[in-house]
């Protein structure tokens, strides 16, 4: 009698749906790669954008082809506040970034939360090349707090994120130290601890209030 052929079974196919963690009944923790690679991507186009049209606030008079050398070359001195708003509003959206960058080396999954308060940040982030630009128009005390005030703002939202996802590990590696959460935390107060403090100052000498803010240079590679 023959022998029956060996009953063949389908292979088994490798699992691809992005993982879910349920916390508790409310919240979900997804920890597939793509969504947070997504994430990141659209975080650093808004941060290129927002240092892009810093540049746009700088333009030549309209009348510059008719000028003479030293009638131009008196122009271009004339510009000297847009240049220092520009050199400014870049250092601070390149000090975001950096902390932005620093978060997403430890931040190994997301959840709706952290998605939110990642739009907070970068609303902010959008919003910066308005205030520079009134701070280059006129720098007298109202527009450099009211920049500051912008900043303090976007500082105290990227603060908040990282406190989000490292209580309890949530969001961040389980071996992640105590010393490397405070670390992250207090980084992500140096600017807006700049900006805070140069509002006080404001209200004495706004200029040096502006100046002030070159601590973030030294700061930001804490």
């Amino acid at each position: 009698m023959p022998h029956a052929a060996p009953k063949r079974t389908a292979p088994k196919l490798a699992h691809t749906t992005p993982q879910v963690v349920h916390t508790n009944a409310s919240e979900k923790i997804h920890t597939d790669s793509m969504g947070l690679e997504r994430l990141i991507f659209f975080s650093d186009a808004v941060f290129a954008i927002a240092i892009t049209l810093l540049a746009l606030d700088i333009r030549l008079p309209t009348d510059a082809a008719t000028l003479s050398n030293s009638e131009l070359l008196q122009r271009l001195l004339e510009l000297g506040p847009q240049y220092r708003g520009y050199g400014i509003s870049f250092l601070v959206i390149g000090s975001f970034w950096m902390g932005h960058h620093s978060k997403f080396r430890f931040i190994t999954r997301y959840d709706g939360r952290l998605l939110f308060m990642n739009l907070l940040l970068l609303l902010v982030i959008a919003f910066i090349p308005f205030p520079t630009a009134v701070l280059s128009e006129n720098g007298n005390r109202t527009a450099t707090i009211f920049y500051a005030l912008t900043m303090i703002v976007g500082g105290l939202v990227s603060a908040i994120m990282w406190w989000y996802a490292v209580q309890g590990n949530r969001l961040v590696a389980a071996d992640l130290s105590a010393k490397q959460r405070l670390r992250g935390f207090v980084r992500n107060l140096i600017v807006p601890g700049v900006f805070l403090l140069s509002i006080g100052i404001a209200f004495f000498d706004d200029d040096l209030a502006k100046y002030s803010w070159l601590l973030i240079a030294f700061l930001a590679v804490y």
